[in-house]
């Protein structure tokens, strides 16, 4: 039998369980099982590796930087953007991978043509390969945060007004509380917006709903995950 998973502090309500069980019937692959290690602490992750058969493993929040050091390598685009959300074990060394930055590079790729300016709101491991890949594509980036250089107090409406893409990488807005959203001003936005929202459970959360109140155009992140998913099982099977 070999084991994939996700590592993750909150889990019940992951994308990736569901999607890798239903991949392994579908290619017939009965012995194969993804589960979910819900975990506080790195501190298990040794534990999680000895007791169980695993072959790959995903990470999500609030892991994604700070597992580094606990990995024997990590691929170059991992390291230049300190993050890893892929783990693949060969002979019993962890090799740490990025797969959100194809993700959101081909599910974003047709909606950003002549985009000039960007705001990403949040500054965790997923902000951090959505500014790999913008700035790739030559797209100025503002990264917001609560404690950040530019905060939420701090952005000024000038910068939201200049910037045709704004982009949530928080959790703000995941089921099950549906009701928290990014606090920026929506009364400027308008029909030049690309409102893009890596939550996907919800399909439209407020912070999309307020876009398209204002004319704004929305995506969320559903076909990213598909798409980085994806991306992790070739790593694994590589």
């Amino acid at each position: 039998m070999e084991i994939f998973g996700l590592i993750g502090e909150k889990l019940e309500h992951s994308f990736s369980k569901k999607y890798f069980n239903k991949k392994f019937s579908k290619l017939g692959l009965h012995e194969n099982k993804y589960e979910n290690f819900e975990i506080n602490s790195l501190e298990n992750l040794k534990k999680i590796l000895s007791k169980n058969n695993i072959k790959g493993l995903n990470v999500t929040i609030p892991f994604k930087k700070i597992i580094i050091p606990l990995l024997d390598k990590i691929s170059d685009e991992a390291k230049e953007i300190n993050a890893v959300n892929t783990i693949k074990i060969v002979n019993g060394q962890t090799i740490g991978f990025n797969t959100d930055i194809t993700g959101f590079e081909k599910s974003i790729d047709k909606e950003i043509d002549n985009r000039k300016k960007a705001i990403i709101l949040g500054d965790g491991g997923a902000s951090n390969a959505i500014k790999y890949v913008l700035e790739k594509k030559k797209i100025e980036c503002v990264i917001v945060s609560r404690k950040g250089k530019v905060n939420y107090n701090s952005l000024h409406d000038d910068i939201i007004k200049e910037s045709d893409l704004i982009i949530n990488t928080t959790p703000l807005g995941t089921f099950p509380k549906i009701s928290l959203f990014p606090n920026i001003n929506y009364k400027i936005l308008n029909e030049k917006h690309l409102l893009y929202d890596l939550v996907y459970n919800p399909k439209l959360t407020v912070f999309l709903k307020k876009g398209l109140e204002r004319g704004c155009k929305v995506k969320n992140g559903y076909e990213m995950l598909e798409i980085q998913a994806e991306e992790s099982w070739k790593i694994w099977n590589n």
